[in-house]
């Protein structure tokens, strides 16, 4: 995973779905401060999680992870 890129697309495609952080961390059973942490590149989450968050967003895991 580009941990640079990371915070930056899943940033990009939760704003593109119209989705606030609350309700992609609710999507993925997470709180919105764990969304925020991950969209500034303060968290590093497990595939597992990038799994969930992917399939909240409707998009290919590989979307997150180029």
């Amino acid at each position: 995973m580009s941990v640079k890129r990371f915070p930056v697309r899943l940033k990009q495609l939760r704003e593109a779905k119209g989705l606030s952080q609350a309700a992609l961390a609710e999507e993925v059973g997470v709180s919105r401060e764990y969304i925020a942490r991950l969209e500034t590149g303060k968290h590093d989450p497990p595939l597992s999680r990038v799994e969930k968050l992917a399939k909240a967003l409707k998009v290919p895991i590989e979307k997150l992870l180029k």
